[in-house]
């Protein structure tokens, strides 16, 4: 489950990144709205589906507060979310050693 939850992680901080600088300049610069719809589309069931295995992580994991209270503020700033993603490939790391 780690492994699902770093990929959507990933996928979720990329597409924050293409909806506010791809997808917003086009609709607001180049009158295209439509790649805002579906930009916003796809990052929007990304972050359900990080939410989501936010909490089975944590409830599988036995995670404490904090680190999911981290995990899902820093999942709100587009170039600081990548970090979890990278926090989330150390756990792997340690939790295959362990």
């Amino acid at each position: 489950m780690l492994r699902i939850f770093q990929q959507i992680a990933l996928w979720e901080a990329i597409s924050t990144i293409l909806l506010f600088f791809v997808a917003m300049p086009l609709k607001y610069l180049a009158d295209v709205p439509e790649a805002v719809r579906i930009a916003g589309s796809i990052h929007g069931f990304l972050v359900v589906l990080f939410v989501v295995l936010l909490i089975a992580c944590w409830q599988t994991y036995n995670w404490k507060i904090n680190r999911v209270l981290k995990y899902f503020i820093l999942s709100l700033f587009p170039i600081i979310s990548f970090w979890v993603e990278r926090d989330l490939k150390k756990l792997i790391a340690n939790h295959k050693t362990s």
